[in-house]
């Protein structure tokens, strides 16, 4: 009898450094995920007295599953929704909402704002991409177009004038740009 709760002791022993074990067992804690949690909508009183009671495992008319609420969440910021809920209208508003959006000028908010805050943003994008060039490349960007070499443009047009030929005949020399090494510059 003792060898036998020996053995099984032992046996428990063992198991208990099980991270499966100890789930089966309940000696783990298993918390739940934090992004999986919603929050409900609060109890309240229906306003027909008349309504039926709740049909068990049936879902609730007022949850809202959470695509549904992140779908409402970002499509009520913008379109037609937006200037409905910024309106300056009573609708279930109070005296102290009427108040704030008042002093605040909801009815003089410009409804192209976002264009223009995005105009904005993309100009100092473009001015900082330089900047973001510098450090990544580590070198000054190099000029776009073509060069043309001053000396042998004035020789040829010089020759043209001379032969009687007009001044666009004939091939324009340009100077031709030395390719990097790969890590030139660097060192």
């Amino acid at each position: 009898m003792y060898r036998t709760a020996a053995c099984l002791a032992a046996a428990l022993l063992f198991l208990a450094g099980c991270s499966e074990a100890k789930r089966a067992i309940g000696l783990e804690k298993t918390p739940p995920d934090e992004f999986n949690v919603v929050s409900r909508a609060p109890l309240a009183m229906p306003p027909d007295f008349a309504l039926r009671p709740p049909q068990p495992g049936a879902p609730r008319p007022q949850d809202m599953t959470p695509r549904q609420q992140a779908r409402q969440t970002i499509f009520r910021a913008g379109g037609g929704e937006q200037h409905a809920s910024l309106s300056m209208s009573r609708g279930s508003r109070s005296e102290a909402e009427m108040a704030f959006l008042g002093h605040a000028n909801v009815a003089q908010a410009d409804p192209n704002i976002r264009a223009i805050v995005n105009e904005e943003n993309s100009r100092l994008l473009e001015a900082e991409r330089s900047f973001v060039d510098r450090l990544i490349f580590w070198r000054e960007a190099e000029p776009v177009g073509t060069v043309v070499d001053p000396q042998k443009e004035q020789q040829r047009l010089r020759e043209n004038a001379a032969l009687g030929k007009p001044l666009n005949e004939g091939e324009v020399p340009t100077i031709e740009r030395k390719k990097r090494a790969l890590l030139e510059g660097i060192f």
